[in-house]
């Protein structure tokens, strides 16, 4: 009698241990650990659709009581011509706090890929020298991925072709086996900034966009740039400034 009491407090005794397992594994999003994976159907340029699989893993900075940020996400895909598969990476760092960047887009020219990417808010912005248009670019060459300037990447390439914010549409990403290409056009809809429409090949003047983040700090936390009536002017300040001189004292001061 006495082993059969035993055998029971330990049979419930694992039972509770795996039912706070699986509660852990179901709500791994939310409390910024574990990650998605998924299928997404990539129009390229030439019309050509291709099968992608993309994933994220969660646990970057984040404010307290919110999910977990993307510490790191990556696409893996086949390049047509050659059957080479390859994978392009958005690493996580420290100094950003989550991954590097948002993925924009995947073109392939005549074998060789090509991605369009953005920094992940303005820490990775000011780290990766504040491009305007905000993307960074990367060619895949000789097994490897190199950064080139916006002026290296294919004129025809103008899609914003994959799905930009994952962390927001997650729940509908899991649900679905492979989101098309039409799919892809639908999620990125609601998006309003430009630079999400399609790839931009001119700077941003007047744009909600990363193009505003504040200039980096000093040490003592001051930001470098200067200030107009106690207010911070940003990356844009010249134009601001002649702005309020014009204002404040008249077209010829």
């Amino acid at each position: 009698m006495r082993t059969h009491q035993l055998w029971l407090k330990r049979i419930t005794k694992l039972g509770l241990i795996f039912m706070v397992g699986v509660s852990m594994n179901t709500n791994a999003g939310l409390f910024g650990f574990g990650g998605d994976s998924w299928k997404e159907e990539v129009l390229l340029h030439d019309g050509q659709k291709i099968i992608v699989k993309r994933s994220q893993s969660y646990g970057g900075r984040h404010e307290i009581g919110q999910g977990g940020s993307i510490s790191e996400q990556d696409i893996t895909f086949t390049v047509p011509s050659t059957n080479q598969t390859i994978t392009w990476t958005s690493e996580y760092s420290e100094d950003v706090g989550r991954a590097n960047f948002e993925l924009l887009a995947l073109h392939i020219k005549d074998g060789i890929p090509y991605i369009v990417a953005t920094p992940f808010l303005c820490p990775s912005y000011n780290k990766w020298g504040r491009p305007n248009p905000p993307y960074v670019i990367f060619k895949y060459d000789s097994k490897e991925w190199k950064r080139i300037p916006l002026t290296e990447l294919p004129a025809e390439f103008q899609e914003i072709n994959v799905v930009i914010d994952t962390r927001e549409y997650d729940w509908k990403v899991a649900k679905r086996s492979i989101i098309s290409a039409e799919g892809v056009k639908k999620l990125n809809s609601n998006l309003t900034q430009q630079e999400y429409h399609s790839i931009l090949r001119e700077p941003l003047k007047h744009a909600d966009s990363q193009t505003n983040c504040p200039i980096s700090t000093t040490m003592s936390g001051k930001l470098i740039a200067p200030e107009v009536e106690g207010k911070i002017l940003y990356y844009n300040w010249w134009p601001l400034a002649t702005d309020w001189l014009k204002s404040k004292y008249g077209e010829n001061k």
